[in-house]
C-alpha cells in the first residue's frame, strides 16, 4: 500500500490538514524524531497555522515532556530554532511569505539537521 497517500493524500481523512501537521510534530518529538517534528512545524507554518497555535503547541510539549526535557531537548534543537525565527520575524514586522521562504531556506534540505537521511 502507498503510505504516503493513504496517510495524506486521502479524501476519508477527516481531520484539517493543519491540525494533522501538529499532530505529526508533536508525535515525532514524542518520539525523539526531531528531524521531522521541524519539517511538520515548518509545513504548518507554510499552510497557514498562526504562530499563537504554535505558542500553545510548545507550550503543551513543555507541559507534557517536563521542563527539563524541553530545556535540554527541544530548546536547543532546530525545531525551536525554527520557532523562534518565526516569532522574532514576526515581532519585527516581516511579513508571512518572506518568514515562510526564510524559513525554507534555513530549516529545508540544505540543513544537515533537517535533511531526511
Amino acid at each position: 500500500a502507498d503510505f504516503w497517500k493513504v496517510t495524506w493524500q486521502s479524501e476519508k481523512r477527516t481531520l484539517p490538514y493543519e491540525m494533522r501537521l501538529l499532530l505529526s510534530l508533536a508525535n515525532a518529538v514524542g518520539a525523539g524524531r526531531m528531524r521531522q517534528a521541524v519539517r511538520e512545524l515548518v509545513k504548518a507554518y507554510i499552510y497557514g497555522v498562526e504562530s499563537a497555535v504554535l505558542d500553545d503547541v510548545f507550550e503543551l510539549l513543555a507541559w507534557n515532556q517536563g521542563i527539563g526535557f524541553f530545556s535540554s531537548e527541544i530548546g536547543p534543537s532546530p525545531l525551536f530554532q525554527a520557532y523562534k525565527l518565526i516569532k522574532n520575524r514576526e515581532k519585527a514586522g516581516m511579513i508571512r511569505e518572506k518568514i515562510c521562504a526564510e524559513l525554507k531556506e534555513k530549516f529545508g534540505e540544505k540543513n544537515q539537521e533537517v535533511l531526511v537521511l
